[in-house]
């Protein structure tokens, strides 16, 4: 069975969509109808901007969004899921791709998506960091133990790969914490802010607004989301999960781990990067039947 899977945040890069942009047709309507609907041409910063100009909270997260719907669409009669999942963002490109909404709405969403969070940031400086080399139990307790600041788990990315998300005391604060516990390493992000953590509050309940007054269609296939882990179809389910999604973990080493147990013999990234694929590599060794990755850039 062949699976799909779509990145987040942090897989930009300049000269993004360029091809599908001078190649294909709907892809170059999308790109101009993308800029019609943002109010300014996301299409200069994706092909010819900087690494700054990508960084910026309106740009990033629409950039990833489309690079990786229009490749979706590009694959025409080759796109054929049996299951799709996206890691965070990529959730909205998989819903899309899925056919659960249409590309218009999700844009939109996403682009309202990235403007909230960013006021969320700007409330309360917070951060996240990458924990290399403990079980996620360790993890967890360990962030569990500091009570007077909030730090999370906030990205189940891959065995020995946990990113835990909160304040900026409480972050320094694991951190040494988890190198006591004989960490590989405990790396400071370069982020804005304390993502899929309590302190999204604020972007949840302005998310939740436009999710909720948004069409969802039941999908072609299952979407193992970030917050249940699980395939799922029901177009209500599936909205709930997604409004949860900004204050909850990414779980994806669990949700590959739900598709390879749900008959999942391949993967292919679609978006832009090869992020997934690392992490898919780490998460399904030595599971069977052996699974097939590979990707589409």
């Amino acid at each position: 069975m062949k699976a799909f899977v779509f990145p987040g945040q942090g897989s930009q890069f300049t000269g993004m969509a360029k091809d599908l942009y001078d190649n294909l047709p709907l892809a170059k309507e999308l790109l101009e109808r993308a800029n019609e609907i943002l109010g300014f041409k996301i299409t200069d910063v994706m092909f010819e901007g900087s690494a700054d100009d990508l960084k910026q909270t309106k740009v990033t997260q629409p950039a990833v969004f489309l690079h990786s719907v229009l490749l979706a669409k590009s694959l025409s009669d080759d796109f054929k899921p049996d299951m799709v999942a996206g890691h965070s963002l990529g959730e909205f490109s998989a819903l899309v791709a899925s056919g659960a909404i249409d590309f218009e709405d999700g844009l939109i969403l996403v682009s309202k998506r990235a403007m909230a969070m960013q006021k969320a940031c700007e409330k309360q400086p917070s951060t996240m960091a990458a924990i290399l080399g403990l079980p996620d139990e360790k993890v967890e307790e360990i962030c569990a133990s500091i009570t007077d600041d909030i730090v999370v788990p906030a990205n189940y990315n891959c065995p020995g790969q946990l990113v835990i998300s909160g304040t900026i005391p409480g972050i320094d604060k694991a951190c040494e914490l988890m190198l006591q516990a004989e960490a590989k390493r405990a790396i400071k992000l370069a982020v804005g802010g304390a993502f899929h953590s309590p302190l999204m509050e604020p972007a949840k309940i302005e998310l939740e607004k436009a999710i909720q007054s948004t069409q969802f269609k039941a999908p072609k296939c299952p979407i193992f989301q970030n917050v249940s882990t699980k395939g799922e179809t029901d177009p209500e389910i599936i909205k709930n999960n997604l409004i949860k999604q900004l204050t909850a973990p990414v779980k994806w080493t669990q949700s590959i781990q739900n598709m390879v147990a749900a008959g999942a013999t391949s993967f292919t990234e679609v978006g832009p990067g090869a992020v997934l694929q690392g992490m898919i590599k780490k998460i399904v060794k030595g599971i069977e039947p052996e699974i097939a990755i590979n990707g589409v850039n």
